[in-house]
């Protein structure tokens, strides 16, 4: 990707320049701006990959081939933010990253996913700020600035508790477990669900992610998740 041409976001809905509230602000993933300070912050940070399909990337520009060219550019049921704390000292400061797939305008959905959070701001006010920001799009009638989506999922490899926790926090709900969801690079042993292989497997040395799929839907976040939502990310401990 030439970094001197502009970036075209491609995104089936028409993407907001900023999304903030008082303390944590989205905008918009731009290479040149920000893939050097991302990869920069996650690189001695391979952890942070276990359970996610891709990464951890070995350059600035392998970054940006698998995930943004190969896979969130050409989608345009694919957005990326960049996630900026504005209370830290020198904010805003760069904390990770968070989007939506999977959106579909004909359905009116969309999946929450691409998050990192970045270690030093786990278990802060970041990741929840980022997710309440943009559950508030999604979600929000157009009359009030929203997209208007009936519902936005959440899916978790079964072995990430965290995940799992954190969207529960923000008012998902489970509805099921996805056995062997997906077949996962060579390299993400750690990450599967512990089934065997069968004989004349055609990815043998792939193993099986089992996914945990949780959703918020217009009518949980009209019927009290907005407002718990709103308190989660308002308060300071």
């Amino acid at each position: 990707m030439s970094e001197s041409l502009p970036y075209d976001i491609n995104f089936c809905f028409p993407v907001p320049q900023l999304l903030e509230n008082d303390r944590v602000k989205l905008v918009p993933f731009l290479p040149s701006e920000h893939a050097d300070a991302f990869f920069a912050a996650i690189r001695a940070h391979d952890a942070l990959f276990t359970y996610l399909p891709w990464g951890p990337f070995a350059s600035v520009d392998d970054l940006l081939a698998t995930l943004i060219v190969g896979r969130i550019q050409p989608d345009p049921g694919s957005v990326l933010f960049a996630v900026l704390d504005k209370t830290a000292p020198g904010a805003p400061q760069l904390t990770g990253i968070i989007g939506l797939l999977d959106t579909s305008p004909a359905h009116l959905s969309t999946e929450l996913g691409f998050v990192i959070t970045l270690p030093r701001f786990q278990r802060t006010h970041v990741t929840s700020g980022a997710t309440g920001l943009l559950l508030r799009w999604a979600l929000d009638a157009l009359a009030a600035g929203g997209l208007g989506l009936r519902r936005v999922a959440w899916k978790a490899n079964t072995l990430n508790v965290s995940s799992v926790r954190a969207a529960e926090r923000m008012g998902f709900r489970q509805e099921g477990v996805l056995r062997w969801e997906r077949a996962l690079p060579a390299w993400k042993t750690e990450a599967g669900n512990g089934g065997g292989m069968r004989e004349g497997d055609t990815l043998p040395n792939c193993v099986g992610r089992d996914t945990v799929l949780l959703s918020l839907c217009w009518d949980d976040w009209e019927g009290g998740a907005r407002e718990s939502v709103n308190a989660i990310m308002q308060r300071r401990s």
